[in-house]
């Protein structure tokens, strides 16, 4: 957060995949960033998946099978956009 601040004006955690809504520093748009850094905290953090649940594939990049490899982002524009994005 020091080092790339945003504020979490919402989040639903669902099984299988998440939604947030994120409030970005104006003219900051590195969605990206704050992803993999928060996708690496959480997966350095889940030390208990069992290594043959993981694919060799994934083994050998030393990944583990927590997160798709991509995300979808959608910029809210106005408050139209925000309200229909709830």
């Amino acid at each position: 957060m020091r080092k790339h601040p945003f504020i979490i004006d919402a989040v639903v955690i669902l099984p299988d995949h998440l939604h947030c809504i994120w409030t970005l520093p104006e003219n900051d748009h590195d969605f990206s960033t704050r992803w993999r850094l928060i996708k690496s905290y959480f997966s350095r953090q889940c030390e208990t998946i069992s290594p043959e649940n993981i694919s060799v594939s994934r083994r050998k990049k030393k990944q583990r099978a927590i997160w798709q490899y991509r995300f979808w982002e959608h910029l809210i524009r106005d408050e139209i956009d925000f309200l229909s994005s709830r």
